[in-house]
């Protein structure tokens, strides 16, 4: 070694040590992941050995975070820039903080290398809570450790193969730099840059438009939900659950009759005479649509004179279907994609958030494919972004067009996306290139914070009383261009449109900053061919939700299907709800609102005749004998546990959910 100094200064230094040991831990994360295959290869009888290390190579990702969060306690000793690091005693304690947190880790995957069969699903902390309350665990335990007892031998084998490795790498016993003047700031930079590191090691990139990983992220390399325990690991699953809380089961109605006679997210086709139609479906979610910004919808505002920012929707809607009443049925951009696009509410807690986010769901493109649709989702972020990837894969999009496809980065924001304006040409065109009948979603980006235009366009829109209104301009001219472009294009006439938001933004008018406002988005529907009558519908309410039902209605579909929302295009209008979260529950449905907690109702409106809601009719219902307190709170009740117990379940495809 002394011919080689340098090499010897690496060999005993702390971050080399650090590195070496957390590497030990990725090897034996991802030895696990094999094994786990190993034990279950039976439930992937056509894997492919190419496909098999495509999924292990995404698993990296997952065990990077695994690993850190794991280790977070013997990094955090590693790195602290003190000289005792380097004494026996203090290595020696770091030895078994990694020992042991390492151990339970991979004590949680050889668990899994059993268990994952029976749920199929990698266990998680609200799993590790359900064992917790059970009065036969210790008897359970027994008996798994009987029925299992190789695998204990296995992690044994994990176990002393993780302290061998481990006391092969060598760790100075005295500093290395010596001078103490150096040591310490040299120590502090070592330990800044170490946290930041980690900090984009856990949330899986340092790119300013990246989500933290989740086990959502999962389905983006996967062929069938299935594949997703091959990718993810035990400890990950446990580790981002922690703060998410598992549903309860609600028992409001004791019998499947009584449920299903209130509400059922199962869709039968009354009319399967009808043939199928098979028009080319394109579906617009626009970021930070807030409803208020279009004047159609506002021309009360501003002593009747309020204009708002979106020409070119106003003239859209003057041709289309859509509602005066309309909402999401989240506050977030991750809400959107499973309400809109497999008609999956986030209730209370984002869906793709949740411990239920790799449940089993047959999303809008997945249903259409079967019929033989050519489906894609367009999103101008760089691939990965806010996880949209991973869910449009799990709701059936057989094709991804990003950043990364777009091929021409002079067209970036610099922060979040490709502008709006040249990405809608290039769905156009892509479109242009399809066999119909194709489905198509884009999720546009440019009225995002800190709202930028592009530099053309400074200037040109009106600068309103809100940040976000130049980009709605700017948005609303590129959909014009969009429109202008698709209307030469031969599918053209062939499509239905829709039109939505994820969410709303900043707002200026009072009504629109109430417990309902902050929901208040468009829904627009629009045919070209003129199958759609032009109208705005006055007394249904609508949601994200209802987007695939009320299409899937639109074209005819002559399959059960399962969807949260209702189909606005059905002749059944006695039981059409809008549900959302924000603090509380709200219940809508024609004039009136319901808001309520998990067991008691909190307040009752006529929005309609109250929009800024100052008057509670729950404790007057005496004096508006027509409110329907009752209905609403049957609604709501009958909703709720349909959506906990499919989801607890695992119950979300129409073939599963005809048992209750």
């Amino acid at each position: 070694m002394k011919k080689y100094p340098l090499l010897s200064f690496f060999r005993g230094h702390l971050y080399t040590a650090l590195v070496v040991r957390l590497g030990i831990a990725m090897g034996l994360f991802s030895l696990a992941r094999i094994l786990f295959y190993a034990f279950n290869a039976d439930l992937y009888p056509d894997m492919t050995a190419g496909h098999l290390l495509h999924l292990l190579r995404h698993g990296l990702r997952f065990d990077l975070v695994a690993v850190l969060y794991t280790n977070i306690v013997f990094i955090v000793g590693y790195i602290i820039p003190f000289r005792f690091r380097h004494q026996a005693i203090y290595q020696r304690a770091l030895a078994w903080i990694f020992y042991l947190t390492n151990s339970i880790a991979l004590a949680m995957n050889c668990v899994d290398m059993a268990y994952f069969r029976f749920t199929m699903r990698r266990t998680t902390w609200s799993a590790l809570e359900e064992f917790s309350n059970d009065r036969g665990n210790v008897a359970l335990m027994g008996r798994f450790a009987a029925e299992y007892w190789y695998l204990f031998i296995l992690l044994a084998a994990l176990v002393a193969g993780m302290v061998w490795l481990y006391r092969r790498v060598p760790v100075c016993a005295v500093p290395l730099i010596r001078n103490r003047w150096i040591y310490y700031p040299v120590g502090t930079i070592a330990m800044a840059v170490s946290m930041t590191l980690f900090v984009g090691g856990v949330r899986g990139g340092f790119a300013y438009s990246t989500r933290p990983i989740t086990i959502s992220n999962a389905a983006a390399c996967v062929n069938r939900p299935a594949e997703i325990g091959i990718v993810l690991s035990t400890p990950f699953s446990v580790y981002k659950t922690l703060s998410r809380t598992a549903y309860k089961r609600l028992s409001w109605f004791d019998s499947p009759e009584a449920l299903e006679a209130v509400y059922s997210p199962v869709h039968r086709p009354a009319d399967t005479a009808t043939a199928f139609t098979p028009k080319n479906v394109v579906i617009i979610i626009v970021e930070s649509l807030s409803k208020e910004y279009i004047g159609a919808f506002n021309r009360e505002l501003d002593d009747s004179t309020y204009t708002g920012y979106t020409p070119f929707l106003d003239s859209l809607i003057t041709h289309s279907y859509t509602f005066a009443h309309s909402f999401g049925n989240g506050l977030k951009s991750i809400d959107a994609m499973p309400s809109v696009l497999a008609s999956i509410p986030s209730f209370p807690e984002p869906y793709v958030l949740s411990v239920y986010s790799n449940n089993t769901i047959r999303g809008l493109a997945t249903l259409l494919a079967e019929k033989g649709y050519d489906c894609s989702f367009f999103h101008g972020a760089p691939n990965g972004s806010m996880g949209f990837d991973a869910f449009a894969r799990m709701a059936g999009f057989q094709h991804y067009y990003g950043k990364n496809e777009y091929h021409n980065d002079a067209d970036f924001d610099g922060l979040w996306a490709i502008w709006d304006e040249p990405f809608l040409q290039f769905m156009a065109q892509t479109l242009d290139r399809k066999t119909e009948p194709f489905f198509a979603t884009v999720f546009t980006a440019t009225s995002h914070h800190p709202f930028r235009v592009p530099k053309a366009y400074e200037g040109v829109f009106p600068k309103g009383t809100e940040e976000i209104h130049p980009c709605v301009g700017y948005t609303d001219l590129a959909l014009r261009r969009f429109f202008a472009t698709a209307s030469q294009m031969p599918w053209f006439a062939n499509t239905v449109f829709v039109i939505t938001a994820d969410h709303t933004n900043q707002v200026s008018y009072a009504k629109s900053k109430t417990a309902i406002g902050a929901f208040l988005i468009p829904v627009i529907y629009y045919d070209p061919s003129g199958g759609l009558a032009a109208k705005v519908e006055p007394v249904r309410v609508t949601q994200q939700i209802d987007i695939m039902p009320s299409l899937l209605g639109y074209l005819h579909y002559d399959r059960p299907y399962f969807a949260f929302g209702f189909d606005l295009f059905s002749a059944d209008t006695t039981r059409n709800f809008a549900i959302n979260f924000g603090g509380f529950y709200n219940i809508y449905a024609g004039d009136w609102v319901l808001q309520t907690g998990d067991d008691e109702p909190v307040a009752l409106y006529n929005y309609e005749h109250d929009i800024m809601l100052r008057r509670n009719r729950l404790q007057a219902v005496a004096e508006a004998p027509q409110a329907p307190l009752q209905p609403l709170l049957q609604y709501f009740r009958a909703f709720h546990q349909q959506y906990n117990r499919r989801l607890i379940d695992n119950d979300m495809t129409v073939d599963a959910a005809d048992d209750y």
